[in-house]
């Protein structure tokens, strides 16, 4: 069966007035170059050095001549005091507050100046809270739920805005990480030198992602001078680990400059007998043949051998005590451990290049190519109980071999002048990827009941009959267009247009339900247009209107046709207050988001466990605090509410009630403080609460799943090169559950972490 649909462009009202708008101040823009290169000709300056007016002075140190704190790749024009920016907005942050980034406009933009909500988290905050996940690093974040799947050894899974983002919201410097069903790819953490999560849709930029947000992992890249870093270390579940980054000029006459980053780590988990291996290392090399032109190749090859930790369990014996009395022990291993195993091996292979053509246009490509090799076989625990005392759990066996190959690459073209009137900061792009999963799935049911009381395990089993063979396919091709736009010193307006070409298909070769082949093309336009006023003393009030379109991966698992694009629609206004010398940063944002057909999880059925029930909207507001507030204090603090309600579906008993599985409120602070002086100087501790709000296991909303709070915490010193460390998260070792996805799936959440640290720089 084969269904072809092609999406039309055709909106609402408003939309065609907004895509009106956007392409007359394209068309204006592009125009205005003409007459910026005439002025330049006659002899009038038309470039323009620094749009914005950086007004943050918080106690980071400027970049000097030798190019400390930029990395090797950064093409950079001097500002109009003829001195370079001193952040990179791909490089380190000094602190915890950073002042500039490249994810929210593709350009090199002051975040005071960026009209959408954006955290940056940079190393410092990562290694001060210990985290060693993606998960674990945005758990401070405001937006983002981390978690929802409990500890998941295989993938991170959280929610932004309110929705499911860990699919197509995980992104790589700039480029999607596609995770469809069981073909994945994970970044290791200690690879990345910030993570900027991005809220509210992009896809004006990107293309991809669901309109709640993207997460954006930037990569270490070469630095212009020399260093070594080197950590060993251990803790919970026996976990040992030995890391090293090494970087620096490769050569004398300063046009060649490398990193060689790498970590491996061994040990158990909080599941008994499941334990989690990881090896990691990622070479860079950059190439500057002079200062307007730098050529970066980005690799790293990952290995990972661990269990599925994540355990699907009842709400009965998770949530709320069994027929029995009893809750299921935290550390049971449902599956099996003489057999319960994942396995994956990943390549990421790509560049960034770029090339300051004249004082005006900048051209840059990305390109990167991914792979991913997984295997799975394991018992898993999603059939509830099969007797009246709930001492059974009932169990299938499940596993597949996956490949993923991901090809992706995003042309640019910027443009930075004056049109005499205006300042301008202009881009134009073309991005595609061609995505292709080689899916062969095995399922056996059932398998044997796990005795809750006395479990037994054993013998190993080899894999289960197969069930599913198909290969789902995905192509995309957008042209995009922004301009920044200076109206006046203080008043900027952000204006874009996307238009996306996509194609998805699913060729079934075997399937024990007989399911169908699907495939569907669509197109759609999407934009954005924002306006931001800067006031001298750092206040910045704005108000932005943005659509999204992501193509779905793969079929319905009801209708057995193929999933129609996801669609987003949003308003969002707030306000973000950097004083000068503050050495903070304070941002609010209140939204209106509408998502139309978001792929939802449904019963198992013909293989797949996704379908599309209407729509649902999403009305909340976002805070997030960061501050370096005095020499030695650092602190990062959000709250987050949600009002989430379906709004349209196909059952009209879910009408105004709440999606599953995500908490509407979250809030969080940490706090580190290093002595700076005196007879302790270096010793510093630190300490973080969070709280979790309840969310609902099921999709009437009679059960629940109630609120938690944890707290985490640091003791470190540093002296001399050196630097020692304790982190202990989830002190009080509370056992709570972090979501349901329904009565029979429920996930742990994270038992007490508790690991040392010992490190040596130069």
């Amino acid at each position: 069966m084969r269904t072809n649909s092609v999406i039309s462009t055709a909106g609402p009202v408003r939309r065609r007035k907004v895509a009106g708008l956007v392409l007359l101040l394209a068309g204006v823009s592009t125009a205005a170059i003409t007459a910026a290169s005439a002025q330049t000709a006659s002899g009038s300056t038309a470039r323009l050095d620094e749009i914005a007016v950086e007004g943050q002075a918080n106690g980071v140190r400027p970049v000097d001549s030798s190019g400390v704190g930029r990395t090797a790749g950064t093409v950079s024009r001097p500002g109009a005091d003829g001195r370079i920016p001193r952040e990179d907005p791909k490089g380190p942050i000094d602190g915890y507050v950073a002042t500039r980034s490249a994810t929210a406009t593709k350009t090199d933009t002051p975040l005071i100046e960026t009209p959408q909500s954006i955290s940056v988290i940079g190393r410092e905050q990562i290694q001060a809270q210990g985290a060693t996940t993606l998960t674990q690093a945005t758990q401070y974040t405001a937006g983002i739920y981390s978690g929802v799947t409990g500890v998941d050894e295989r993938v991170d899974f959280f929610n932004l805005r309110g929705f499911r983002a860990s699919d197509y919201g995980i992104y790589k410097d700039g480029l999607q990480l596609l995770n469809y069903g069981f073909g994945t790819l994970k970044t290791e953490i200690f690879g990345l030198e910030r993570i900027e999560v991005l809220r509210g849709p992009s896809a004006v930029l990107f293309g991809a992602g669901n309109p709640g947000g993207l997460v954006n992992q930037v990569t270490k890249r070469p630095t212009t001078v020399p260093f070594g870093y080197v950590e060993v270390g251990g803790g919970s579940f026996g976990q040992v680990y030995g890391a090293f980054d090494f970087g620096g000029p490769a050569d004398d006459s300063g046009h060649w400059f490398y990193r060689l980053t790498g970590i491996g780590r061994t040990g158990g988990t909080q599941v008994d007998g499941a334990d989690s291996d990881r090896y990691y290392i990622a070479p860079a090399i950059t190439y500057k043949p002079d200062g307007a032109t730098s050529f970066t190749l980005l690799t790293s090859y990952q290995r990972d051998s661990s269990a599925v930790t994540s355990n699907f369990l009842p709400y009965s014996g998770t949530v709320r005590p069994n027929a029995s009395g009893l809750r299921i022990d935290r550390s049971l291993n449902v599956g099996d451990p003489t057999f319960n195993n994942f396995q994956r091996e990943q390549l990421f292979a790509g560049y960034e290049f770029e090339h300051a053509v004249d004082e005006t246009w900048t051209v840059r490509q990305n390109l990167r190519y991914s792979f991913s090799d997984g295997y799975q076989n394991s018992y898993v625990g999603q059939l509830g109980y099969t007797d009246a005392a709930q001492t059974q759990l009932g169990r299938y066996q499940f596993g597949f071999t996956d490949k993923v190959s991901l090809f992706q690459v995003d042309n640019q073209a910027e443009a930075r002048f004056t049109d005499g009137l205006f300042q301008h900061d202009l881009i134009f792009g073309v991005d595609y990827k061609n995505y292709t999963l080689y899916d062969n799935q095995q399922v056996l049911f059932p398998g044997p009941s796990l005795n809750l009381l006395a479990p037994t395990f054993g013998p190993a089993q080899d894999r289960a009959p197969v069930n599913l063979v198909d290969v789902p396919r995905f192509t995309q091709l957008g042209l995009y267009a922004q301009d920044q736009i200076k109206l006046t010193n203080n008043l900027s307006l952000v204006g874009g247009l996307r238009q996306d070409f996509a194609t998805s298909d699913v060729k079934v070769k075997f399937s024990r339900f007989g399911d169908p082949s699907t495939s569907r093309d669509d197109q759609a336009l999407t934009g954005r247009i924002a306006l931001i006023y800067n006031f001298d003393f750092g206040l910045a009030p704005y108000v932005a209107y943005s659509t999204s379109f992501q193509p779905q991966i793969g079929r319905d698992s009801i209708t057995n046709t193929a999933l129609v694009p996801d669609r987003g629609e949003q308003v969002e206004v707030g306000v973000k207050f950097q004083p000068i010398g503050a050495g903070y940063f304070l941002t609010v944002a209140a939204f209106d988001l509408v998502r139309d057909n978001p792929p939802i999880p449904s019963a198992f059925a013909n293989g797949s466990s996704t379908t599309q029930q209407g729509s649902v909207r999403s009305r909340g507001i976002e805070a997030q605090f960061v501050a370096n507030l005095f020499d030695g204090l650092n602190v990062v603090a959000a709250v987050t509410h949600y009002d989430l309600e379906y709004i349209k579906s196909q059952q009209t008993a879910l009408l105004g009630l709440t999606p599953i599985g995500t908490p509407e409120t979250f809030a969080s602070a940490f706090l580190d403080y290093t002595i700076p002086v005196g007879e302790f100087r270096g010793f510093g501790l630190g300490g973080g609460v969070r709280y979790i709000g309840r969310s609902f296991a099921d999709g009437l909303n009679t059960l629940t799943v109630p609120e938690y709070v944890l707290f985490d915490a640091t003791v470190h010193y540093t002296w001399d090169r050196w630097r020692a460390a304790i982190t202990a998260a989830n002190l009080g070792d509370r056992r709570f559950v972090t979501s349901c996805t329904d009565t029979s799936n429920c996930f742990y959440g994270e038992a007490r972490r508790v690991m040392g640290s010992l490190a040596y720089k130069w």
